[in-house]
């Protein structure tokens, strides 16, 4: 089994609220210590509701970008027809309703990190130009052909099977390559219900200190009820559930 020691399990658990002791959690969370220092890009996969942006939060904040801006960008929640200027930026004139220049996502998170959720979703011609700016740091803003430079960290998140969206013609083999080279995956909370106790009594005692109250836990009937439900939503369903 993955050992993280203990003392450093509590503290991810208070600075971040990185909840779990089980084998598939601690691994998430060694990966996570070993690569945050670095300077590398990173993918973070698993379902809906497993923590992704919690996990691509403490890259950035164990890092030495720490100090520098962290960016966060839902490429599903953004129209395709935009998200390339919500990201590069845009000249004045470049599309209807563009008034004035304008900086993207990428320049604002500049010595920084960004973090692009649900990446499966972006459209194959954006992922040209992220893959230019993983390779040489440069793009161009819409509406321009003038290059500019950015420093910025990548942390990417995906629910989907981006190696099967490879095999659809979906998603960039050598995106796909780039950003898989650092991988942390989370595991579902039906995989690893033991850690439901913890996450219980971790959303139980913010709940209680935001009223003023004290958490008293909960009985053996109720956690196990809770230890066998299915979970679709995971973490994110426990929480609001607590």
């Amino acid at each position: 089994m993955t050992q993280v020691p203990r003392t450093l399990l509590r503290q991810l658990a208070l600075r971040f609220g990185l909840i779990g002791e089980s084998e598939g959690m601690v691994q998430a969370m060694s990966r996570l210590l070993q690569v945050a220092p670095t300077d590398l890009s990173v993918l973070i996969t698993g379902e809906t509701g497993t923590g992704k942006e919690v996990f691509a939060h403490a890259v950035h904040e164990l890092s030495l970008r720490k100090k520098f801006q962290f960016v966060s960008v839902n490429c599903g929640a953004i129209p395709e027809t935009l998200l390339e200027s919500e990201l590069f930026g845009a000249e004045k004139g470049a599309f209807t309703g563009s008034i004035e220049q304008r900086k993207g996502f990428f320049e604002t998170a500049h010595r920084g990190t960004i973090f692009l959720d649900e990446i499966g979703e972006m459209p194959i011609g954006t992922q040209v130009k992220l893959l230019r700016i993983l390779e040489s740091g440069e793009f161009s803003r819409l509406g321009s052909s003038d290059v500019h430079k950015v420093d910025v960290r990548l942390v990417a998140a995906t629910n989907r099977d981006l190696a099967y969206e490879v095999r659809q013609g979906n998603f960039r083999q050598d995106l796909f390559f780039r950003l898989n080279s650092v991988n942390i995956h989370l595991p579902p909370l039906r995989q690893h219900p033991e850690d439901v106790p913890l996450l219980v009594e971790h959303f139980g005692r913010r709940v209680a200190e935001k009223n003023g109250a004290s958490f008293e836990g909960i009985d053996v009937a109720a956690e196990e009820t809770l230890r066998s439900q299915p979970w679709p939503g995971n973490v994110r369903e426990l929480r609001n559930l607590v």
